[in-house]
């Protein structure tokens, strides 16, 4: 049985490659939800292992959206993917309880490492 993850990005492209990178890699994805509001819903329902989560999105921030998340469960694995490789943001989405980092587009392998060294921090 593979990991559970929630898949969190505005853009259904995005969604899609990261589900197909980490399926390939014996995850299994939960949920996949397009804001940080659906995304809190959805971690409260489905309690996945790791969530990846975008920081720029409609109705609720990914910073917001980690920061709900970590309110529901201290020890949730959160990865923030973004396109923007600001410093501020990353400081920012770490400061909020986000365990990585990953600057959009990455590579199948900085994804899957990120995902494995979160989930390994047992």
């Amino acid at each position: 049985m593979g990991k559970r993850i929630l898949i969190v990005d505005d853009a259904a492209f995005m969604r899609m490659m990261i589900k197909n990178i980490v399926v390939k890699n014996g995850y299994e994805v939960v949920g996949e939800a397009e804001n940080g509001k659906q995304a809190v819903q959805m971690y409260a329902e489905l309690k996945p292992d790791l969530v990846t989560m975008d920081i720029t999105m409609p109705e609720m921030d990914g910073i917001e959206g980690v920061k709900a998340i970590r309110a529901l469960d201290p020890n949730a694995n959160i990865i923030m993917c973004s396109a923007m490789g600001q410093q501020a943001m990353v400081m920012e989405a770490i400061q909020a309880g986000a365990k990585d980092f990953i600057v959009k587009p990455f590579q199948q392998d900085r994804l899957l490492q990120a995902i494995e060294r979160v989930l390994a921090r047992k």
